[in-house]
């Protein structure tokens, strides 16, 4: 359990570095009208960067664990609510993978929690 607890904090790291890093590169055509679509300027687009960043490294650690989880699963959905009112159901749905993650890692735990509250 611990093992796989450990997996999904690596691929939840791995995503929420990797799409919080996109907020500051050029954004491609595409990626510029999807934001505009859902009325999300730049300085918006930044905040969404840094909060994902964030919330991915909180993750890592035992005490920040349950907070950093709890972040990105708002974020997630807060994206999801953006998404559906601007009538893109699909991309709605491909992201329910990624709110079940962080929830799914709240439900498992932090796999070092146990070894960190012997003292």
């Amino acid at each position: 359990m611990k093992i796989l607890s450990g997996l999904l904090i690596a691929i939840s790291l791995y995503f929420g570095i990797v799409h919080g890093s996109r907020a500051f590169s050029k954004p491609s055509l595409a990626y510029a009208e999807m934001m505009s679509s859902l009325g999300i300027p730049d300085p918006v687009r930044f905040v969404f960067g840094i909060w994902a960043i964030v919330a991915a490294l909180l993750i890592l650690f035992p005490d920040t664990f349950f907070w950093g989880d709890t972040l990105r699963a708002i974020q997630i959905a807060l994206m999801m609510a953006l998404v559906l009112k601007a009538g893109n159901y699909k991309f709605a749905m491909i992201e329910i993978p990624f709110l079940l993650l962080p929830l799914l890692l709240i439900y498992m735990g932090h796999p070092f929690r146990s070894a960190i509250l012997i003292k």
